[in-house]
């Protein structure tokens, strides 16, 4: 008798596997979010929305720009609740002087979505006829806009902007890599390729503190 998984409509297991990388990829966001909140002393709203923003933001965003409906998170509320039942969690148990919510520790899973999301956004930016610039700027949008939301709603410069480390450098050189091993492999394998060039970068970035070379102008003289 033929198995479950067999008897499956191809396009339907592609739908389930990318529903649960996108699940995966906000979870990963949303812990950030979570992170940040905590460390920012955010009371149970401004947590739920720093969450939000992190997980849906940036996939929220590529799906305005393919014209693609629904939403992640309208097609799947359930993830709405488990937002909120976070935040609350986090506020009645979770206390500062617990644990060190440090920004390196909002970085690593942080990196985890970018990698999920570079390879995601790329994936659906090809699927629909995309040029492939405009496929890889769609996985880079998708990695690297909820953490952007995350910051500034922190009050924060974003990340992806003022650390020097590689960042949406590693979601732009994650989407290449997807375009290319398409060429030569099947997409499964050529999504896991371009997230784990994605994350594994931006993870060598922060253990390495290797910097991008940045242009120093000298200081106005008073």
């Amino acid at each position: 008798m033929p198995t479950m998984l067999r008897m499956a409509h191809p396009d339907l297991i592609v739908s389930w596997l990318h529903t649960l990388v996108e699940a995966t990829a906000n979870v990963a966001f949303a812990l950030s979010g979570l992170l940040a909140g905590i460390r920012k002393q955010l009371d149970v709203v401004g947590l739920c929305v720093v969450m939000g923003l992190a997980a849906f933001g940036g996939g929220t965003l590529r799906d305005v720009l393919l014209d693609r409906r629904p939403f992640f998170w309208v097609e799947h509320p359930g993830w709405l609740w488990v937002l909120i039942a976070a935040g609350i969690a986090a506020i009645l148990f979770v206390r500062s002087s617990q644990f060190e919510f440090t920004e390196r520790a909002i970085q690593w899973p942080d990196a985890l979505g970018l990698g999920l999301f570079t390879a995601s956004g790329t994936q659906l930016g090809l699927a629909q006829d995309m040029p492939t610039i405009v496929a890889v700027l769609m996985g880079v949008v998708s990695a690297t806009f909820g953490g952007i939301l995350r910051d500034v709603v922190c009050n924060e410069i974003p990340t992806a902007l003022r650390d020097r480390r590689p960042y949406a450098v590693c979601a732009f050189a994650g989407g290449w890599v997807y375009v290319l091993a398409a060429q030569f492999a099947t997409p499964g394998t050529a999504f896991v390729l371009a997230a784990i060039t994605a994350t594994a970068t931006r993870a060598w970035a922060l253990l390495s503190r290797y910097e991008l070379p940045a242009r120093h102008t000298a200081k106005p003289t008073e």
